[in-house]
């Protein structure tokens, strides 16, 4: 069964999950990668969500304040093993639950075209595609996407 925890990003379990991730997107993304990276700093991130399961940490997911109303999806891996078992799922709508009780009403991310199985998870989530915003106006590999949370 799957456990989810809520943390920061000093947790050292989400530092080396984070790792990983950044391996698989230096891989996936080629010569873009370093531009993508400077986005993606962990350090002072309030809100994480690492899930386990019997004790061994799978994946996890952040969130952060873009503004008043609205949290950044950031950081979001499973790892390759635990793929394909509704894990990120799980993390996805925790950290949604936990933006709610936060009192914001969207969240908003931003993935690379790159990434399909990323793009499938924040479609069947209820994410719809917007207009690059921030950083990512200009980078046509960039999807960024929002949702707002009832």
């Amino acid at each position: 069964m799957i456990q989810l925890k809520r943390t920061n990003s000093k947790d050292s379990d989400f530092v080396r999950l984070v790792k990983s991730l950044d391996e698989d997107l230096q891989v996936r993304d080629g010569d873009e990668h370093s531009f993508f990276a400077q986005f993606n700093k962990i350090d002072l991130i309030q809100n994480v969500v690492v899930a386990y399961n019997n004790g061994k940490a799978l994946g996890c997911g952040a969130i952060k304040p873009y503004n008043n109303e609205i949290m950044e999806v950031k950081r979001m891996f499973v790892s390759s093993e635990a793929r394909g078992k509704g894990i990120a799922t799980l993390i996805l709508k925790e950290l949604e639950k936990w933006a709610q009780e936060l009192n914001y009403n969207g969240c908003i991310l931003e993935t690379g075209e790159k990434q399909p199985e990323a793009i499938g998870l924040y479609v069947k989530s209820g994410y719809e595609r917007i207009p690059n915003y921030g950083p990512y106006v200009e980078v046509n590999s960039s999807f960024c996407f929002r949702k707002k949370l009832s």
